[in-house]
Protein backbone atom coordinates (compact mmCIF):
# COMPACT_ATOMS: atom_id res chain seq x y z
CA UNK A 1 0.00 0.00 0.00
CA UNK A 2 1.42 3.01 -1.06
CA UNK A 3 1.87 6.70 1.03
CA UNK A 4 -0.89 8.16 -1.09
CA UNK A 5 -3.46 5.57 -1.01
CA UNK A 6 -2.57 5.48 3.23
CA UNK A 7 -3.09 9.66 3.03
CA UNK A 8 -6.62 8.86 0.39
CA UNK A 9 -8.06 6.32 2.76
CA UNK A 10 -6.80 8.35 6.28
CA UNK A 11 -8.36 11.59 4.63
CA UNK A 12 -11.22 10.20 2.91
CA UNK A 13 -15.09 10.03 5.93
CA UNK A 14 -17.02 7.02 5.05
CA UNK A 15 -20.27 7.70 4.06
CA UNK A 16 -23.46 5.11 4.44
CA UNK A 17 -23.69 4.98 0.20
CA UNK A 18 -19.92 3.67 0.01
CA UNK A 19 -17.93 1.55 2.62
CA UNK A 20 -14.44 1.12 1.77
CA UNK A 21 -13.61 -2.54 1.14
CA UNK A 22 -10.40 -4.12 2.69
CA UNK A 23 -7.83 -5.04 0.72
CA UNK A 24 -7.95 -8.81 -0.25
CA UNK A 25 -6.64 -11.32 -2.67
CA UNK A 26 -10.06 -13.24 -4.87
CA UNK A 27 -8.54 -16.22 -6.37
CA UNK A 28 -10.80 -17.59 -9.28
CA UNK A 29 -10.59 -20.94 -11.30
CA UNK A 30 -11.09 -20.44 -14.62
CA UNK A 31 -10.25 -22.47 -17.86
CA UNK A 32 -8.16 -20.84 -20.17
CA UNK A 33 -6.82 -21.97 -23.44
CA UNK A 34 -5.18 -19.53 -25.33
CA UNK A 35 -3.43 -15.91 -25.03
CA UNK A 36 -6.53 -14.81 -26.68
CA UNK A 37 -8.72 -16.31 -23.59
CA UNK A 38 -6.02 -15.12 -21.10
CA UNK A 39 -5.79 -11.22 -22.68
CA UNK A 40 -9.98 -10.85 -22.07
CA UNK A 41 -9.65 -12.40 -18.77
CA UNK A 42 -6.64 -9.90 -17.76
CA UNK A 43 -8.14 -6.78 -19.25
CA UNK A 44 -11.57 -7.51 -18.17
CA UNK A 45 -10.43 -7.76 -14.11
CA UNK A 46 -7.53 -5.19 -14.86
CA UNK A 47 -10.20 -2.66 -15.86
CA UNK A 48 -12.25 -3.01 -12.64
CA UNK A 49 -12.04 -0.12 -9.74
CA UNK A 50 -9.83 -1.14 -7.00
CA UNK A 51 -7.83 -3.97 -8.49
CA UNK A 52 -3.89 -3.31 -7.49
CA UNK A 53 -2.27 -6.42 -9.74
CA UNK A 54 -3.63 -9.18 -11.67
CA UNK A 55 -1.44 -12.83 -11.60
CA UNK A 56 -2.34 -15.20 -14.18
CA UNK A 57 -1.45 -18.93 -14.50
CA UNK A 58 -3.04 -20.43 -17.34
CA UNK A 59 -1.61 -23.65 -16.42
CA UNK A 60 -3.21 -24.26 -13.35
CA UNK A 61 -6.20 -22.23 -14.40
CA UNK A 62 -5.99 -19.57 -11.83
CA UNK A 63 -6.59 -15.98 -11.44
CA UNK A 64 -5.27 -14.08 -8.26
CA UNK A 65 -6.95 -10.57 -8.08
CA UNK A 66 -5.34 -8.57 -5.58
CA UNK A 67 -6.94 -5.06 -4.30
CA UNK A 68 -9.63 -3.21 -2.98
CA UNK A 69 -12.38 -5.47 -4.49
CA UNK A 70 -15.64 -7.47 -4.00
CA UNK A 71 -14.93 -11.31 -4.46
CA UNK A 72 -18.21 -11.70 -6.26
CA UNK A 73 -18.09 -9.00 -8.68
CA UNK A 74 -14.92 -10.03 -9.77
CA UNK A 75 -16.71 -13.93 -10.57
CA UNK A 76 -19.51 -11.85 -12.29
CA UNK A 77 -17.20 -9.85 -14.31
CA UNK A 78 -14.91 -12.85 -14.99
CA UNK A 79 -18.48 -14.79 -16.21
CA UNK A 80 -19.44 -11.72 -18.19
CA UNK A 81 -16.56 -12.67 -20.68
CA UNK A 82 -17.82 -15.76 -21.63
CA UNK A 83 -16.43 -17.79 -19.38
CA UNK A 84 -19.28 -19.60 -17.97
CA UNK A 85 -17.73 -22.46 -15.81
CA UNK A 86 -15.90 -19.78 -13.24
CA UNK A 87 -15.66 -20.43 -9.61
CA UNK A 88 -13.44 -19.25 -7.02
CA UNK A 89 -10.76 -21.26 -5.81
CA UNK A 90 -11.64 -24.48 -4.39
CA UNK A 91 -8.17 -25.40 -3.90
CA UNK A 92 -6.06 -25.41 -0.56
CA UNK A 93 -3.01 -27.01 0.49
CA UNK A 94 -2.71 -30.80 0.87
CA UNK A 95 -0.90 -30.12 4.82
CA UNK A 96 -3.75 -27.74 5.91
CA UNK A 97 -6.48 -30.46 5.58
CA UNK A 98 -7.01 -32.62 8.71
CA UNK A 99 -8.31 -35.50 6.25
CA UNK A 100 -6.43 -35.48 2.75
CA UNK A 101 -7.59 -38.81 1.72
CA UNK A 102 -11.62 -38.56 2.97
CA UNK A 103 -13.97 -39.43 0.19
CA UNK A 104 -14.98 -35.93 -2.12
CA UNK A 105 -11.73 -34.39 -0.90
CA UNK A 106 -9.32 -35.85 -3.61
CA UNK A 107 -9.39 -34.39 -7.06
CA UNK A 108 -7.12 -35.45 -10.36
CA UNK A 109 -7.54 -32.16 -11.52
CA UNK A 110 -5.99 -30.56 -8.53
CA UNK A 111 -2.60 -29.31 -8.71
CA UNK A 112 -0.03 -30.77 -6.75
CA UNK A 113 0.12 -31.19 -2.85
CA UNK A 114 -3.55 -29.66 -3.08
CA UNK A 115 -6.96 -30.90 -2.31
CA UNK A 116 -10.45 -29.52 -2.46
CA UNK A 117 -11.48 -27.62 0.15
CA UNK A 118 -15.09 -29.16 0.97
CA UNK A 119 -14.14 -32.05 2.99
CA UNK A 120 -16.26 -34.73 5.19
CA UNK A 121 -15.49 -35.10 8.70
CA UNK A 122 -15.32 -38.12 10.42
CA UNK A 123 -17.27 -38.79 13.61
CA UNK A 124 -15.77 -37.21 16.48
CA UNK A 125 -13.48 -39.20 18.86
CA UNK A 126 -15.48 -39.14 21.58
CA UNK A 127 -18.08 -41.48 19.32
CA UNK A 128 -15.27 -43.75 17.82
CA UNK A 129 -13.99 -44.29 21.84
CA UNK A 130 -17.54 -44.75 22.71
CA UNK A 131 -17.68 -47.67 19.79
CA UNK A 132 -14.42 -49.10 20.77
CA UNK A 133 -15.46 -49.73 24.49
CA UNK A 134 -18.61 -51.32 23.47
CA UNK A 135 -17.25 -53.85 21.04
CA UNK A 136 -15.79 -55.04 23.89
CA UNK A 137 -18.41 -55.14 26.14
CA UNK A 138 -19.72 -58.21 28.06
CA UNK A 139 -23.35 -56.73 27.24
CA UNK A 140 -22.61 -56.88 23.49
CA UNK A 141 -23.79 -60.06 21.31
CA UNK A 142 -21.25 -59.85 19.22
CA UNK A 143 -18.09 -58.68 20.94
CA UNK A 144 -14.88 -60.19 20.82
CA UNK A 145 -15.09 -64.06 22.17
CA UNK A 146 -11.22 -63.53 23.69
CA UNK A 147 -12.00 -61.14 26.40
Amino acid sequence: MGALDYIFYFCTVPTTKRKLKSMQTVEIKVKMDCDGCERKVRNAVATMRGVKSVNINRKESKVSVNGYVDANKVLKRVKETGKKRAEFWPYVPQHVVTYPHASGVYDKRAPPNCVRTSQTFPTSSQDTQDQLLNFFNEDNVNSCSIM
